[in-house]
């Protein structure tokens, strides 16, 4: 079982704690030593690499993983958060309007409540942006908190409308930070060989977050399913004092000593961190030395086509139709003649989306990143076109009472194929394509984007419905889907099992 050692000492061989004063001698250089001109380090003279065998087992690989599973589901709760935010209107919304909170809603005041969480979200990616590298991951992610709580506190006491929108935004823009944060943090601690796995652990979350909203809602009132959410950021509050900072933090920051400490405490118990260190001191200092404007950053061929990439997904990720399926999942239930309740069938989709997606942390490091998005966006265009055809022959007056479960097995198709595929990966991909100089900005653009796609779907999904039918709807989002296939093949490449600079090499091919 592993235990935490607390920062100002480090475990022996012998399971005895050595203190700052014991381990001087072992000391790495300073970032100032390592960023200097006269650098051995960026000469590569002053450390000789050790290449262990490859093909020689130790037993320590599950050991050595199993802190950075422990972390990274820790961490990323703040995306079971953002679940909890995005999933709360479902079950919200009818008994708003059923006047459990004793003043008028309308569907229109509906609209705009559910619609204030992307525009919060779209609020909190810049502003995290600008201070990621300056107060550090860990500290933003418990700052985060507060805005989340006090949104709850704003919806569980609201007395109009207006109240209940300004906690959305507040809980809006804590999930849109979180979605800049989280995946830049675990892709930071991950050991390249897992790192697709704990990449998928943030939509993992988030559904989990969307199914306790359904669940809860199904036996409490809006209170109660408020009160509920607003548990879950003060127990994160108190789960992350248990993980440490990223090492990568502490070597931007030039405190060599504490990066040790927190990359040794993600690789233990084999603690061999220094080759590992090393490298990311390399890397830290070939970014300074080459340093240039934010600007002629986005210049280069890898932040454009990075940026490119991380739009794409977002793209595709929104408007192939996830937002419409899952809103549509009662009418599709009841159109099949199925016996499920309302309630029901939404707790059903919850539960095939969050194990789908752990099927995809099972898989993600072992068919790779561009096949399963190739996979995914397939399925979900068939799942559509066949969605669309089924409400096309219903307006057209057929008798569709011999194909209803077509659409009942294509929404379950879809949610599946969504979960494994472009659900989970865009998250994972956006804290690998981006080169050092512009992650933090670039993540925020993509980020800030995917939250204003979000919001043109959530609020003018009715208003196109309304205007093409909703057969015809969802056939765009298959005509979407086609146009990402070719987007996956020939934009997306293939990051599994390749380093952050690998990733970087082939991104600027």
């Amino acid at each position: 079982m592993s235990t935490l050692t607390l920062f100002g000492e480090t475990e022996g061989p012998d399971g005895t704690h050595k203190s700052d004063k014991d381990n001087v001698r072992d000391r790495i250089p300073s970032l100032k030593e390592v960023y200097s001109e006269q650098s051995t380090l960026v000469d590569k003279t002053l450390y000789q690499t050790i290449n262990l065998p490859q093909n020689i087992s130790y037993g320590w690989e599950n050991k050595q993983y199993r802190t950075q599973y422990l972390a990274t589901l820790i961490v990323t709760i703040g995306g079971f958060i953002m679940g909890t935010t995005l999933g709360w209107t479902s079950p919200a919304g009818p008994m708003m309007k059923n006047g459990q909170y004793g003043f008028h809603i309308t569907d229109d005041d509906i609209s705009w409540i559910a619609s204030c969480m992307p525009l919060g979200a779209m609020l909190g990616c810049p502003f995290m942006g600008g201070l990621v590298n300056k107060l550090g991951r860990k500290c933003l992610m418990i700052m985060l908190t507060i805005p989340t709580l006090l949104g709850w506190v704003m919806i569980i006491w609201a007395d109009s409308v207006m109240m209940i929108c300004i906690g959305r935004v507040l809980n809006g823009f804590a999930s849109g930070s979180y979605s800049v944060i989280v995946p830049q943090y675990t892709a930071e601690i991950a050991d390249k060989e897992i790192r697709g796995t704990l990449g998928t652990y943030f939509q993992l979350q988030v559904f989990s977050g969307i199914l306790f909203t359904y669940v809860i809602g199904s036996y409490m009132d809006v209170f109660g399913l408020s009160i509920a959410c607003a548990i879950i950021p003060v127990v994160y509050f108190c789960l992350m004092f248990l993980v440490p900072e990223s090492p990568i933090f502490y070597l931007t920051k030039g405190n060599i000593i504490k990066a040790r400490w927190s990359l040794k405490y993600f690789r233990r118990p084999f603690g061999q961190v220094d080759q590992e260190l090393i490298t990311m001191q390399n890397s830290l200092a070939k970014t300074e030395k080459e340093k240039i404007s934010i600007m002629k950053a986005f210049q280069t061929t890898p932040a454009k086509r990075g940026l490119f990439l991380g739009l794409g997904v977002m793209v595709f990720m929104q408007f192939t139709g996830c937002n419409t399926v899952i809103f549509y999942t009662t009418t599709i239930f009841n159109a099949s003649r199925s016996s499920i309740s309302s309630n029901a069938s939404t707790v059903v989709v919850g539960i095939m989306a969050v194990l789908s997606t752990y099927v995809s942390t099972l898989v993600v490091d072992k068919l790779g990143r561009k096949i399963l998005l190739l996979y995914s966006v397939i399925a979900m265009g068939i799942c559509t076109f066949l969605i669309g055809g089924f409400f096309y022959a219903k307006d057209s007056n057929y008798d569709v009472s011999s194909v209803g479960l077509i659409p009942l097995l294509s929404l379950c198709v879809f949610i599946i194929l969504f979960s494994i595929g472009f659900g989970p990966i865009p998250w994972m991909l956006m804290g690998e394509i981006f080169p050092p100089q512009i992650k933090g900005i670039a993540s925020s653009i993509v980020c800030m984007a995917n939250w204003f796609f979000v919001f043109l779907a959530t609020k003018f999904f009715t208003l196109l419905v309304s205007t093409i039918h909703l057969y015809n709807t969802f056939w765009l989002y298959t005509l979407v889907s086609i146009l990402g296939t070719f987007f996956v093949v020939f934009i997306v490449p293939e990051t599994k099992g390749k380093s952050i600079e690998e990733i970087q090499l082939l991104l600027g091919a």
